[in-house]
């Protein structure tokens, strides 16, 4: 039997407590969560979760982090199977949409994160990740595009898709009011793609 290393049991625990983390803070948000209640369901002590986190702000920022690396990697296999930039680009925002039916994605990226986080912590991450994401698929549809006109559409068009996630999220019966959305979505995404 193979001894694992402290830095591969460090990286168990930290795997453990974040997608702990997600599954709770995503079911019942982040006032409603504890940081107990995270290293229980984790299986760790409350001591290793503040061992690996700064406190439930860190745990959750972790969390949210999670999420957005995750949506970010859906979003470019979605892309890299799309037959062209354009088609990649409206799939793409379909697919965003389509995950914002989720109600843990739901919880912990549009409902929780702007107040837990603040609005620029959100944006960096997503930069980082989903809006990083978009911005390429943009450049790829007309890589004329000057930086500030893709910078400016690509903000437009990512707020838009929060906000429509929002719509969603909010909505009595999500998956009904997804149809409607998406279309508008479409909308404004060939709106801001015409020169």
């Amino acid at each position: 039997m193979t001894r694992r290393t402290q830095a591969e049991r460090s990286d168990t625990t930290t795997s453990q407590l974040i997608s702990a983390a997600r599954k709770l803070f995503g079911e019942y948000g982040y006032a409603a969560t504890s940081i107990d209640a995270v290293a229980a369901t984790a299986g760790v002590t409350k001591g290793a979760a503040y061992h690996h986190f700064a406190g439930k702000p860190g745990l959750f920022r972790a969390a949210f982090t999670r999420e957005q690396e995750e949506i970010a990697t859906r979003l470019e296999e979605v892309g890299a199977a799309s037959p062209d930039p354009w088609t990649a680009l409206r799939d793409g925002c379909r697919t965003f949409l389509e995950h914002c039916l989720d109600p843990g994605f739901r919880r912990i990226v549009l409902l929780d994160a702007p107040s837990v986080l603040g609005w620029e912590e959100v944006r960096q991450i997503q930069h980082a990740h989903t809006l990083r994401v978009l911005l390429n698929a943009m450049r790829a549809t007309d890589e004329t595009l000057p930086a500030d006109t893709l910078a400016i559409r690509g903000q437009l068009m990512f707020g838009a898709l929060c906000e429509a996630g929002m719509l969603l999220a909010r909505s009595p019966d999500p998956t009904a009011a997804l149809p409607p959305i998406t279309i508008q979505a479409d909308h404004l995404l060939t709106a801001l793609h015409t020169p």
